[in-house]
């Protein structure tokens, strides 16, 4: 009888494996760059956190899928979904045409613009007053703030920095003119160095984030696409905007700046 017992196990495993679904829903693997709040950053917990977050979440639960997020440089984030490494960039990414050769894109969920910070007592008014002044601009690496100025700015000197905070913190101590990033940012920046910098929210040039997908992978696209219209349908956008961006909603309202979402 002992030598009949491992069959029998064997034999009740192989049951009990067959009952089991054959198909696991495979993990929905999500990157972003957690350092851009309050869209993707970390909580007081170091918890993941953030409007991109809380959109990825109700998009795994949409697709029915067990949600991974995997915090990823920016100037990676690109080759990792290349390389298979995530399945979909949710990151505040501008949709480009040079992106756009790399990488697939879902429809558009916000219309943001480039614009300025400079300094309080500063003359500037628009980004012609930049041209050929010879100032010096600072810029986010491998931004379209940072493209934009390389393409359209001349006759200035472009400081080319990793972080937002130092890009802002270079026009608050006055070793720059100007920082070019997108109207969210600059609007948070100035809040920081209300007492020396100003900003010029009109903006620069428009700009539409999307979500991130591999190239030719259109099923998974076209399941985005739709999931986004839901989620914007059901007025989640407008909630999300209420828990995260409240003071910069009213603000934008106030200053007569269009809003973001769309």
């Amino acid at each position: 009888m002992k030598l009949l017992r491992p069959l029998a196990i064997l034999c009740l495993g192989l049951f009990f494996a067959a009952c089991q679904p054959a198909d696991h829903p495979e993990t929905l693997v999500v990157g972003m760059e957690m350092s851009y709040p309050p869209f993707e950053m970390r909580g007081t917990d170091n918890q993941p956190d953030g409007i991109s977050v809380r959109m990825a979440e109700n998009l795994a639960d949409h697709l029915g899928r067990p949600l991974k997020l995997e915090d990823v440089a920016w100037d990676g984030i690109i080759p990792a979904l290349q390389g298979g490494k995530i399945d979909l960039i949710i990151s505040s990414m501008t949709r480009t045409d040079e992106r756009a050769q790399a990488i697939d894109f879902s429809d558009g969920y916000v219309t943001n613009g480039l614009c300025m910070l400079v300094g309080k007592d500063s003359k500037i008014e628009s980004v012609d007053d930049l041209q050929e002044s010879g100032y010096r601009v600072a810029v986010k690496l491998g931004t379209t703030g940072h493209l934009w100025a390389q393409g359209h700015l001349e006759g200035v000197e472009l400081v080319v920095l990793d972080e937002a905070s130092v890009c802002a913190l270079e026009v608050a101590q006055g070793k720059a003119e100007a920082f070019i990033y997108d109207q969210v940012s600059i609007y948070k920046q100035w809040k920081t160095h209300t007492a020396a910098t100003r900003p010029i929210l009109k903006p620069i040039r428009e700009e539409t984030w999307a979500i991130g997908i591999q190239k030719g992978n259109d099923e998974l696209r076209e399941k985005v696409n739709a999931w986004l219209a839901d989620f914007r349908a059901a007025g989640n956008f407008d909630q999300l905007a209420e828990r995260y961006m409240a003071e910069e909603k009213a603000a934008f309202e106030e200053m007569g700046v269009p809003f973001i979402f769309h």
